[in-house]
């Protein structure tokens, strides 16, 4: 595996170097922060070798299970309620506070009435925003999925995926406690530790619904 460019130290020196280039990455600051995905991140491509995944974290803006206590919750930062009764594995995000950095964006036009007097955050809506923000990662590429793809020179494809932190400790709970043959228990106990997840927005186009999945 060495002699081909996937051995063990090779992998980990490209962690190294991606985790690096995120670093110095200046952009998008005024949106949130982003982290190399994929393969990438597993050390498991070279540069020039399959397209590039990031995941920018927005920034004062956090999604949280039922139960979880707002009052924990600094006030500057924007909170939805997860409502799990969707698809498995998804949820709709429901704005339960507002705050003064509403993810800079005008609520009326990423928000929604489900028309029973809730509020929540379409992903549709969202994505549709964010493609008009100005980005210095490459040249502009049209929307695909849940992503808003760039392109470095005249070949290097780099797909921009938008999430939110997440507080669910609870669902965290059930998935480790459910029977399995993988992960080892050691890495589930590590998931777990890491105490905070990551609620990627992925987009079907459902009456503009916010459909999310949880990583960490």
């Amino acid at each position: 595996m060495n002699l081909l460019g996937y051995g063990e130290e090779i992998r980990r020196r490209r962690v190294e170097k991606y985790k690096k280039n995120d670093m110095l990455r200046k952009e998008p600051s005024e949106n949130g922060t982003t982290f190399t995905a994929g393969s990438k991140a597993e050390g498991l491509t070279c540069w020039l070798e399959s397209d590039h995944d990031l995941l920018l974290t927005l920034k004062s803006v956090l999604c949280v299970e039922a139960g979880v206590d707002l009052h924990t919750i600094p006030d500057d930062i924007e909170v939805y309620r997860m409502d799990t009764r969707a698809y498995p594995g998804h949820c709709r995000m429901f704005l339960e506070r507002c705050a003064t950095t509403h993810l800079q964006f005008d609520k009326n036009n990423i928000l929604c009435d489900d028309g029973k007097g809730n509020t929540f955050l379409s992903s549709g809506l969202l994505l549709d925003e964010l493609s008009k923000r100005k980005f210095e990662i490459g040249a502009r590429l049209e929307r695909v999925g849940p992503s808003l793809p760039r392109l470095i020179g005249s070949f290097v494809n780099m797909y921009l995926v938008f999430a939110e932190h997440c507080q669910c400790p609870n669902i965290l709970q059930r998935w480790a406690q459910r029977p399995r043959l993988w992960s080892p228990q050691d890495v589930v106990k590590k998931v777990v530790s890491l105490g905070s997840v990551f609620c990627l927005l992925f987009l079907f186009n459902i009456k503009h619904t916010m459909y999310t999945c949880i990583y960490s």
